[in-house]
């Protein structure tokens, strides 16, 4: 386009993905005000959803969905549309269409992994559809039904404890080889014990081999339920490997320091999917407390290749793992930037509050994202110069 006599060369840029570091970095990169700056978001569904409150969707307390009209600035295009492959200048749309980029952020997320036997008899909350089949289940449920929970993390934990206390009735088990097993044996107590108040079983120690119908058979043997509930690691789209693009062992989106694709140069990641090298990212777990960082650097990333700039590189330091127990219960475990676990902890209705201020802050970071800073992360340790050949 051309304003007077002045010939503005416009930046087509492609946000892929509106979870947490997607619509970050769309809002990011729409509210610098520059009008050679078009940013376009493709998302399958017009909504946000909250990923930090699947579980709370699931056992019917809260609603985990809010439409992106509401959250997009208001410069942003949203083309709802799944992508289907990354093409070295466009992106290819399930319903036929494609859109041109100059630039492209992907930022697609997680998904459940898969490959237990029998998956397909478990409800997974890791995204929306699951967590809204599983709502109508345990509607469904009679008393004293058993509910399975597979997986101790963050994830099974707090939603056992939610569906416990939403539903008293149920008999709710928690199986896992250890709870909360990244946590000190201390924190690991206290949990275990705000679980069994909560009204959970605990079956530690435990795994899980096959997911059936009316049951799940572990190392040790079989257990009822008439509603498992998986709970257990994340696995990632597989878009960027259909498009030939380099991945990690683990189907992630290979970038630099400064999250810029491995070879692609009009490439950057963001979030969950994204696997940046070690010294800047071995401790950024897959999390919206890294993913709404790593959205922001990624938006300032692109602008910097926008001006012909050499990126910064990224660094996001952790500062704790916040879990709720139920509505009334929750525990917070401090870190230090590396995401170790430092002494500090907060437990009880405190930190239920707490959890839920940092649920609603999420959202208020995202609609003011000029504004939005950081903890950097550790000092990083510089990767190993290569080896010296022998003469």
């Amino acid at each position: 386009m051309s304003i007077g006599s002045e010939v503005v060369v416009l930046a087509r840029v492609v946000v892929v993905g509106a979870g947490y570091a997607g619509v970050m970095a769309a809002n990011r990169l729409a509210a610098v005000n520059r009008s050679d700056v078009r940013v376009t978001v493709v998302n399958p569904r017009p909504e946000f959803v909250e990923r930090v409150r699947l579980h709370e969707h699931a056992a019917g307390v809260a609603n985990a969905v809010r439409p992106l009209s509401g959250l997009l600035h208001r410069d942003v295009r949203l083309r709802v549309a799944t992508v289907d492959a990354i093409a070295e200048r466009s992106v290819l749309l399930d319903d036929g269409g494609a859109l041109d980029f100059d630039h492209l952020l992907y930022a697609v997320g997680s998904t459940a992994a898969s490959g237990l036997a029998g998956s397909e008899n478990a409800w997974s909350i890791a995204d929306l559809d699951g967590a809204a089949s599983l709502r109508t289940r345990l509607r469904q449920l009679p008393a004293r039904a058993h509910v399975v929970v597979i997986g101790g993390g963050l994830t099974g934990i707090e939603s056992a404890a939610e569906i416990a206390y939403r539903y008293p009735s149920l008999r709710v088990e928690l199986v896992s080889q250890s709870v909360a097993s990244g946590l000190p044996e201390s924190s690991r107590t206290i949990i275990e014990r705000k679980l069994a108040n909560a009204g959970v079983v605990l079956r530690t120690g435990l795994r899980v081999t096959a997911v059936r119908a009316d049951g799940v058979e572990t190392d040790a043997g079989r257990l009822p339920s008439d509603c498992t509930v998986w709970a257990g690691s994340f696995d990632v789209p597989d878009l960027a490997l259909r498009s030939g693009l380099p991945v990690a062992p683990d189907g992630r989106l290979r970038t630099d320091d400064a999250l810029v694709c491995a070879g692609h140069p009009r490439i950057v990641g963001a979030g969950d999917a994204v696997a940046p090298p070690g010294h800047v990212g071995d401790q950024l777990r897959m999390s919206c407390q890294a993913a709404i960082p790593m959205g922001a650097h990624g938006a300032d990333t692109v602008l910097a290749l926008i001006r012909g700039e050499r990126p910064a590189p990224v660094s996001i330091g952790m500062t704790g793992q916040a879990m709720s127990l139920g509505r009334r219960d929750g525990f917070i475990q401090a870190t230090h930037r590396d995401d170790t676990p430092r002494e500090f902890v907060l437990s009880g209705r405190v930190a239920a509050v707490v959890k839920e201020r940092v649920c609603r802050y999420t959202i208020t970071l995202m609609r003011f994202p000029r504004a939005y800073r950081w903890l950097p992360g550790p000092t990083p340790t510089a990767p190993a110069p290569p080896p010296v050949a022998a003469r």
